[in-house]
């Protein structure tokens, strides 16, 4: 049953005319078809596919890099696929649309209870999943836009993103558009490890890389106008080889 599922995939690869998504997705599916079946799917459509055949490297994946979403077989080598996914859950918000030739309504119950966004059974086309994705990312994406307009406080750091203003210690940073998408990604990320990746594809827009340097640059641009090196940080703090993590200086 499982690998009927491809066939019609590579059918639907056939097809032209996608409107391009930009979306940076995790693959996890052990099987070697389907897995490539529906990376070069999904790229057609304009996802960048990352994927693992197990869930403990897609655990490392979601806090080293969180993707805009998950994509999660049940059926997993390592760990079960119900335990995967409330691992995943207890670690980061990251939409996780469940896929899986598992049909049990209660099984699909416990998905959807442990935290899945979604739950698609196999085989299915290219479209829906596409189309699930997409849904799934717009829901998201107005999650995180209403989170976006509350005003954000750490410390002395506070941001008013409606508004575009900034302070620190009462005092108003004067930061570009990019300064102040860059401070404002890594406060609302505030306490976690942030990478390069993350910056770039969130602040830049460029899920398919670019150059740290751009980072690093912008970076030491926002720490000046904060009062502080990366020798001597406050509030933004190298993790050495991962990437940056805003904290409170207390």
């Amino acid at each position: 049953m499982r690998n009927s599922f491809v066939p019609g995939l590579f059918q639907a690869i056939a097809n032209a005319g996608y409107r391009r998504i930009v979306s940076q997705l995790l693959l996890v599916e052990d099987d070697v078809a389907i897995r490539d079946a529906l990376i070069r799917a999904l790229s057609e459509r304009g996802h960048a596919v990352t994927s693992t055949p197990a869930a403990t490297p897609a655990l490392q994946q979601v806090l080293k890099a969180p993707p805009d979403a998950v994509l999660l077989d049940l059926g997993l080598p390592d760990l079960g696929g119900q335990e995967a996914l409330r691992m995943i859950r207890s670690v980061s918000p990251v939409p996780v649309l469940v896929i899986t030739a598992r049909d049990d309504e209660a099984e699909i119950v416990r998905a959807l209870d442990a935290g899945a966004d979604d739950y698609v059974i196999k085989p299915f086309g290219a479209d829906q999943i596409d189309a699930r994705i997409r849904a799934v990312l717009r829901r998201a994406e107005g999650d995180r836009a209403k989170h976006a307009a509350e005003p954000l406080e750490v410390g002395g750091l506070w941001l008013d993103a409606g508004a575009h203003e900034a302070t620190l210690d009462g005092v108003e940073l004067d930061l570009s558009k990019r300064e102040f998408d860059l401070l404002h990604y890594l406060t609302r990320h505030a306490g976690q490890v942030v990478t390069r990746r993350d910056l770039l594809t969130h602040v830049w827009r460029m899920p398919y890389g670019g150059a740290d340097r751009t980072v690093d640059v912008h970076l030491s641009w926002l720490r000046r106008k904060m009062g502080e090196t990366a020798q001597r940080p406050r509030y933004l703090h190298t993790v050495r080889g991962v990437g940056i993590k805003l904290r409170s200086p207390s």
